[in-house]
């Protein structure tokens, strides 16, 4: 019989892994000429079809509160820009690498709280952020030497930072205490205006051109939407929340490994170095505090 911890671990790197799928189902799409609009559009719609199919078997409520539908809609927002910056820096740059310079957001919200709410920076955390920065800097040059798309760096560090902004967002707004699938049903909505804008309402969506092509779209719903959610929501409830983001470590590892063995990126010593260093980075900011008591959980399986 398999215990609650064991289950809390396997499903939390089943979540991370999910996530970390996003460039094996995206990049295929991008190669037959498919905007990020038309594949974020797919994606977000597919996901909150799915998503409203599951509550609706779960007898979820959909009513909302109006004092929620501001906040959502700023968080939808926040969300959905996270994930544009992050599918066009694919554009830029290995998808491995963005995936890894993304996992810096925990850092960047312990920045946005430091400066914003006042919560102090232990010693621990300045050198976790010299650390992750340290890391970063080897991940931002090539093989020869030369800088990488700037472009890129930036696309995705605004990605990383939405999503930061979206998580102290969620923390200290009212929606904190709104059930997970439904907080993630409505941010999918309203994220989805973005891409209906960004189509001219929808003029400029591409069909998908091969029918074998909707296995990509649908499983960028399903893997890194709906199945990361639904683990992550049941790691977080076998082993809490802080081993469950520490195993979010398996995102960027999921995603080196399909763009090495799938679409022949790099993986030189220098970049193994760096994603090291941002992992043990983020790792060592999410545990902070709760480094010894996470360390004697592991120790018990």
């Amino acid at each position: 019989m398999i215990n609650n911890k064991t289950k809390g671990f396997v499903l939390g790197s089943i979540a991370a892994a999910s996530y970390g799928m996003n460039p094996l189902f995206t990049l295929p799409l991008y190669g037959i000429g498919m905007s990020v609009d038309t594949v974020l559009f797919y994606r977000y719609a597919l996901a909150a079809v799915l998503l409203s199919i599951m509550m609706k078997m779960q007898k979820q409520s959909f009513a909302l509160r109006k004092a929620h539908i501001l906040p959502l809609c700023v968080m939808g927002l926040l969300f959905s820009f996270s994930s544009l910056f992050l599918f066009m820096s694919y554009n830029y740059m290995d998808a491995g690498i963005a995936s890894t310079i993304l996992f810096v957001y925990p850092v960047l919200v312990a920045i946005i709280m430091a400066v914003f709410f006042k919560e102090k920076l232990s010693l621990l955390t300045l050198f976790s952020i010299a650390l992750a920065f340290t890391g970063i800097s080897l991940l931002c040059r090539t093989s020869g030497g030369q800088t990488l798309s700037l472009t890129g760096i930036i696309f995705v560090f605004l990605s990383s930072l939405s999503y930061a902004i979206y998580i102290v967002g969620i923390n200290r707004s009212s929606l904190k205490d709104m059930p997970t699938s439904k907080l993630t049903f409505y941010v999918l909505l309203f994220g989805l205006s973005v891409f209906v804008v960004r189509s001219k309402f929808c003029t400029e969506l591409q069909i998908i051109p091969e029918p074998l092509l909707w296995i990509n779209v649908i499983s960028l719903a399903v893997f890194p939407t709906i199945i990361s959610l639904v683990t992550m929501t049941k790691a977080i409830h076998y082993i809490g929340s802080t081993p469950t983001a520490i195993l979010g470590a398996l995102e960027p590892v999921t995603a080196l490994f399909f763009g090495v063995l799938v679409f022949g990126e790099q993986l030189t010593p220098r970049i193994l170095l760096g994603v090291v260093m941002v992992i043990i980075a983020v790792s060592l900011i999410i545990g902070g505090k709760s480094l010894p008591k996470l360390i004697s959980l592991f120790l018990s399986r």
